[in-house]
Protein backbone atom coordinates (compact mmCIF):
# COMPACT_ATOMS: atom_id res chain seq x y z
CA UNK A 1 0.00 0.00 0.00
CA UNK A 2 1.70 3.10 -1.41
CA UNK A 3 0.03 6.67 -0.11
CA UNK A 4 2.04 9.81 -1.37
CA UNK A 5 2.93 11.77 1.45
CA UNK A 6 1.27 15.29 2.36
CA UNK A 7 3.00 18.09 3.97
CA UNK A 8 2.45 20.83 6.57
CA UNK A 9 4.89 23.56 7.91
CA UNK A 10 5.84 23.83 11.28
CA UNK A 11 8.78 25.99 12.86
CA UNK A 12 9.83 26.45 8.96
CA UNK A 13 10.07 22.83 8.35
CA UNK A 14 8.25 20.80 5.91
CA UNK A 15 6.78 18.03 7.96
CA UNK A 16 5.31 14.81 5.72
CA UNK A 17 3.21 12.20 6.52
CA UNK A 18 0.65 9.74 5.28
CA UNK A 19 -3.10 9.22 5.89
CA UNK A 20 -4.30 5.80 5.30
CA UNK A 21 -8.34 4.33 5.28
CA UNK A 22 -9.58 1.62 3.25
CA UNK A 23 -13.40 3.37 3.33
CA UNK A 24 -15.05 6.27 2.43
CA UNK A 25 -13.89 9.38 5.17
CA UNK A 26 -17.87 9.34 5.95
CA UNK A 27 -18.17 6.35 7.72
CA UNK A 28 -14.65 7.15 9.56
CA UNK A 29 -15.36 5.27 13.46
CA UNK A 30 -11.89 5.81 14.62
CA UNK A 31 -8.51 7.31 14.51
CA UNK A 32 -4.72 6.19 14.97
CA UNK A 33 -1.72 8.36 15.00
CA UNK A 34 1.37 6.36 15.21
CA UNK A 35 5.07 7.45 16.61
CA UNK A 36 7.57 5.62 14.23
CA UNK A 37 10.88 4.49 15.98
CA UNK A 38 14.12 6.32 15.45
CA UNK A 39 17.05 4.54 13.82
CA UNK A 40 19.01 3.87 10.55
CA UNK A 41 16.73 4.50 7.74
CA UNK A 42 13.55 4.45 9.78
CA UNK A 43 10.70 6.33 9.17
CA UNK A 44 6.78 6.65 8.95
CA UNK A 45 7.21 3.55 6.50
CA UNK A 46 8.22 1.10 9.28
CA UNK A 47 4.26 0.69 9.85
CA UNK A 48 3.74 -0.23 6.49
CA UNK A 49 2.70 -4.31 7.97
CA UNK A 50 1.19 -3.21 10.87
CA UNK A 51 -1.53 -0.61 8.73
CA UNK A 52 -2.08 -3.36 5.74
CA UNK A 53 -3.30 -5.92 8.44
CA UNK A 54 -5.02 -3.08 10.46
CA UNK A 55 -7.34 -2.14 7.64
CA UNK A 56 -8.04 -5.37 6.85
CA UNK A 57 -10.30 -5.78 10.02
CA UNK A 58 -11.13 -1.88 10.87
CA UNK A 59 -11.75 -0.54 7.42
CA UNK A 60 -13.63 2.66 8.88
CA UNK A 61 -10.38 3.76 10.72
CA UNK A 62 -8.17 6.27 9.64
CA UNK A 63 -4.36 6.19 10.41
CA UNK A 64 -2.27 9.42 10.45
CA UNK A 65 1.54 8.25 9.88
CA UNK A 66 3.51 11.14 10.24
CA UNK A 67 7.75 11.08 9.82
CA UNK A 68 9.66 12.42 12.01
CA UNK A 69 11.94 15.49 11.88
CA UNK A 70 15.01 14.39 10.64
CA UNK A 71 13.14 11.29 8.98
CA UNK A 72 11.91 9.65 5.70
CA UNK A 73 10.32 13.01 3.59
CA UNK A 74 10.28 15.49 6.17
CA UNK A 75 13.45 18.36 6.59
CA UNK A 76 16.18 16.82 8.28
CA UNK A 77 17.70 20.05 9.95
CA UNK A 78 21.48 19.54 10.86
CA UNK A 79 20.75 19.50 14.86
CA UNK A 80 20.63 17.49 18.18
CA UNK A 81 17.26 16.02 18.31
CA UNK A 82 15.52 15.93 21.90
CA UNK A 83 12.19 14.07 22.70
CA UNK A 84 10.63 17.65 23.29
CA UNK A 85 11.11 18.75 19.50
CA UNK A 86 9.55 15.60 17.80
CA UNK A 87 7.09 15.65 20.70
CA UNK A 88 5.88 19.66 19.55
CA UNK A 89 5.90 18.85 16.35
CA UNK A 90 3.50 15.91 17.34
CA UNK A 91 1.08 18.52 19.02
CA UNK A 92 1.05 20.61 16.43
CA UNK A 93 0.15 18.01 13.84
CA UNK A 94 -2.45 16.68 15.92
CA UNK A 95 -4.12 20.11 17.35
CA UNK A 96 -3.57 21.43 13.64
CA UNK A 97 -4.00 18.95 11.17
CA UNK A 98 -6.08 15.91 12.47
CA UNK A 99 -8.23 17.87 14.52
CA UNK A 100 -9.83 15.18 16.47
CA UNK A 101 -9.07 12.64 19.24
CA UNK A 102 -6.58 9.60 18.53
CA UNK A 103 -5.60 6.19 20.06
CA UNK A 104 -1.53 6.84 19.87
CA UNK A 105 0.24 3.55 19.00
CA UNK A 106 4.71 4.22 19.70
CA UNK A 107 7.01 1.72 18.99
CA UNK A 108 9.94 1.17 21.55
CA UNK A 109 12.40 4.21 22.25
CA UNK A 110 9.84 6.83 20.93
CA UNK A 111 7.61 5.82 24.16
CA UNK A 112 9.87 9.75 25.71
CA UNK A 113 8.52 11.33 22.64
CA UNK A 114 5.10 10.01 23.62
CA UNK A 115 5.41 11.30 27.21
CA UNK A 116 6.33 14.95 26.02
CA UNK A 117 3.39 14.90 23.55
CA UNK A 118 1.05 13.74 26.42
CA UNK A 119 2.59 16.69 28.73
CA UNK A 120 2.64 19.68 26.05
CA UNK A 121 -1.67 18.93 24.39
CA UNK A 122 -3.53 21.97 25.61
CA UNK A 123 -6.34 19.18 25.67
CA UNK A 124 -5.36 16.09 26.99
CA UNK A 125 -8.29 14.68 25.27
CA UNK A 126 -7.17 14.62 22.06
CA UNK A 127 -5.50 11.13 22.97
CA UNK A 128 -7.73 9.18 24.20
CA UNK A 129 -6.02 5.48 24.54
CA UNK A 130 -2.03 5.01 24.29
CA UNK A 131 -0.80 1.85 22.90
CA UNK A 132 2.90 0.83 23.39
CA UNK A 133 4.45 -1.54 21.57
CA UNK A 134 7.89 -3.14 23.35
CA UNK A 135 9.14 0.40 25.27
CA UNK A 136 12.17 0.10 27.26
CA UNK A 137 13.31 -1.79 30.80
CA UNK A 138 12.21 0.64 33.60
CA UNK A 139 15.28 1.18 34.60
CA UNK A 140 16.24 2.75 31.06
CA UNK A 141 13.27 4.51 31.11
CA UNK A 142 14.38 6.26 34.86
CA UNK A 143 17.72 6.76 34.66
CA UNK A 144 18.87 9.63 33.18
CA UNK A 145 21.97 10.19 30.89
CA UNK A 146 25.07 12.10 31.62
CA UNK A 147 24.77 15.20 29.79
CA UNK A 148 28.53 15.83 29.83
CA UNK A 149 28.96 12.43 27.98
CA UNK A 150 26.57 12.97 25.70
CA UNK A 151 27.63 16.14 24.49
CA UNK A 152 31.33 15.08 24.27
CA UNK A 153 29.93 12.52 21.90
CA UNK A 154 28.16 14.69 19.80
CA UNK A 155 30.89 17.21 19.09
CA UNK A 156 33.90 14.68 19.08
CA UNK A 157 32.02 11.93 17.42
CA UNK A 158 28.29 12.45 15.72
CA UNK A 159 28.55 16.01 14.53
CA UNK A 160 32.59 15.96 14.43
CA UNK A 161 34.23 18.70 12.25
CA UNK A 162 36.61 16.37 10.70
CA UNK A 163 33.50 14.18 9.44
CA UNK A 164 34.23 10.95 11.96
CA UNK A 165 30.35 11.35 12.42
CA UNK A 166 29.75 11.00 8.31
CA UNK A 167 32.32 8.00 8.22
CA UNK A 168 30.16 6.45 11.01
CA UNK A 169 27.25 6.85 9.22
CA UNK A 170 28.51 5.51 5.64
CA UNK A 171 29.57 2.29 7.72
CA UNK A 172 26.36 1.56 9.75
CA UNK A 173 24.34 2.29 6.90
CA UNK A 174 25.91 -0.35 4.14
CA UNK A 175 22.94 -3.32 3.81
CA UNK A 176 25.62 -5.87 4.96
CA UNK A 177 25.93 -4.14 8.94
CA UNK A 178 21.61 -3.38 9.02
CA UNK A 179 21.50 -7.14 7.96
CA UNK A 180 23.67 -8.16 10.82
CA UNK A 181 21.98 -6.00 13.29
CA UNK A 182 18.51 -6.75 12.54
CA UNK A 183 19.31 -10.70 12.84
CA UNK A 184 20.94 -9.81 16.36
CA UNK A 185 19.01 -7.03 18.29
CA UNK A 186 15.75 -6.95 16.37
CA UNK A 187 14.29 -9.67 15.00
CA UNK A 188 12.89 -12.67 16.59
CA UNK A 189 13.46 -15.17 13.30
CA UNK A 190 16.54 -14.31 11.06
CA UNK A 191 13.98 -14.90 7.70
CA UNK A 192 12.13 -12.41 8.87
CA UNK A 193 14.54 -9.85 8.00
CA UNK A 194 13.28 -10.21 4.54
CA UNK A 195 14.21 -7.37 1.27
CA UNK A 196 11.19 -5.54 2.42
CA UNK A 197 13.02 -4.63 5.53
CA UNK A 198 16.74 -4.20 4.27
CA UNK A 199 15.78 -2.22 1.22
CA UNK A 200 13.27 0.24 3.06
CA UNK A 201 16.04 0.66 5.96
CA UNK A 202 19.08 1.28 3.12
CA UNK A 203 16.73 3.85 0.95
CA UNK A 204 15.67 5.70 4.23
CA UNK A 205 19.19 5.75 5.01
CA UNK A 206 20.36 6.97 1.63
CA UNK A 207 20.53 11.23 2.63
CA UNK A 208 23.34 11.45 4.93
CA UNK A 209 21.63 14.52 6.96
CA UNK A 210 19.33 10.99 7.95
CA UNK A 211 22.06 10.82 10.72
CA UNK A 212 21.58 14.03 12.71
CA UNK A 213 18.13 12.16 14.24
CA UNK A 214 20.17 8.67 14.39
CA UNK A 215 23.01 10.44 16.40
CA UNK A 216 20.49 12.36 18.59
CA UNK A 217 19.43 8.87 19.58
CA UNK A 218 23.05 7.55 20.36
CA UNK A 219 24.20 10.24 22.02
CA UNK A 220 21.26 9.56 24.69
CA UNK A 221 19.48 13.42 24.69
CA UNK A 222 16.35 10.86 25.18
CA UNK A 223 17.45 9.76 27.94
CA UNK A 224 16.10 11.32 31.28
CA UNK A 225 14.31 9.97 34.54
CA UNK A 226 10.19 9.67 32.72
CA UNK A 227 9.05 8.36 36.25
CA UNK A 228 6.70 11.00 37.24
CA UNK A 229 6.05 11.86 33.58
CA UNK A 230 4.65 7.98 33.40
CA UNK A 231 2.80 7.91 36.90
CA UNK A 232 0.54 10.94 35.46
CA UNK A 233 -0.11 9.25 32.56
CA UNK A 234 -4.13 9.49 32.61
CA UNK A 235 -5.21 7.55 29.25
CA UNK A 236 -5.83 3.27 29.49
CA UNK A 237 -2.53 2.00 27.94
CA UNK A 238 -1.89 -1.29 26.54
CA UNK A 239 1.82 -2.55 26.86
CA UNK A 240 2.89 -5.14 24.57
CA UNK A 241 5.77 -7.14 24.35
CA UNK A 242 7.25 -9.36 22.27
CA UNK A 243 8.39 -13.23 23.90
CA UNK A 244 11.84 -12.78 22.80
CA UNK A 245 11.87 -8.71 23.57
CA UNK A 246 15.56 -7.77 24.42
CA UNK A 247 17.64 -4.92 25.56
CA UNK A 248 19.42 -3.20 22.87
CA UNK A 249 21.86 -1.14 25.10
CA UNK A 250 23.22 -1.18 28.15
CA UNK A 251 22.76 -5.00 29.02
CA UNK A 252 23.93 -3.78 32.90
CA UNK A 253 19.86 -2.24 33.24
CA UNK A 254 18.21 -5.01 31.15
CA UNK A 255 15.32 -6.61 32.90
CA UNK A 256 12.83 -9.52 32.13
CA UNK A 257 9.73 -9.61 30.18
CA UNK A 258 8.56 -10.14 33.89
CA UNK A 259 9.85 -7.87 35.65
CA UNK A 260 8.96 -5.38 32.75
CA UNK A 261 5.29 -6.12 33.57
CA UNK A 262 5.39 -5.84 36.25
CA UNK A 263 7.21 -2.27 37.18
CA UNK A 264 5.15 -0.79 34.38
CA UNK A 265 1.95 -1.93 35.92
CA UNK A 266 3.05 -0.23 39.14
CA UNK A 267 3.53 2.91 37.64
CA UNK A 268 1.24 3.31 34.95
CA UNK A 269 -2.41 4.08 36.63
CA UNK A 270 -4.75 2.53 33.95
CA UNK A 271 -2.44 0.25 32.27
CA UNK A 272 -2.77 -3.43 30.86
CA UNK A 273 0.21 -5.68 29.71
CA UNK A 274 0.38 -8.78 27.46
CA UNK A 275 3.27 -10.44 25.30
CA UNK A 276 2.83 -11.91 21.45
CA UNK A 277 5.43 -13.67 19.28
CA UNK A 278 8.01 -11.50 18.49
CA UNK A 279 11.46 -9.76 19.88
CA UNK A 280 12.00 -5.68 19.02
CA UNK A 281 9.63 -4.84 15.97
CA UNK A 282 6.65 -6.18 16.73
CA UNK A 283 4.22 -3.89 13.85
CA UNK A 284 6.76 -5.29 11.49
CA UNK A 285 7.31 -8.86 12.68
CA UNK A 286 4.59 -9.49 14.29
CA UNK A 287 1.73 -6.91 12.56
CA UNK A 288 -1.25 -9.55 12.94
CA UNK A 289 -0.64 -10.72 16.40
CA UNK A 290 0.02 -7.11 17.65
CA UNK A 291 -3.59 -6.48 15.30
CA UNK A 292 -5.06 -9.01 17.45
CA UNK A 293 -4.40 -7.91 21.22
CA UNK A 294 -5.07 -4.22 20.62
CA UNK A 295 -8.76 -5.23 19.06
CA UNK A 296 -9.00 -7.24 22.21
CA UNK A 297 -8.33 -4.52 24.53
CA UNK A 298 -10.32 -2.41 22.67
CA UNK A 299 -13.23 -4.38 23.05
Amino acid sequence: MENSPQFYSWKDNSCAYTVHTSSNPVTQTSTILLIHPIGVGLSGVFWQPFIEEWLKFHPSCVIYNPDLLGCGESDMPSVAYYPLDWGLQLKYFLESVIKKPVTLIVQGASFPIAIKLLQKLDNPNLVEKLVLSTPPAWRIMTKAANPLVDKLLWNLVFDSPVGLGQLLYRYVRRRQFIESFSIRQLFAEPTQVDSRWLESLFLGAKDLQSRYAVFSFLAGFWREDYTAAIESIKQPTLVVWGEKTSSIIQKSLAETIEQRETTYVQHLPQAQVCTIKGRNVLPFESPSNLVKVITDWNN
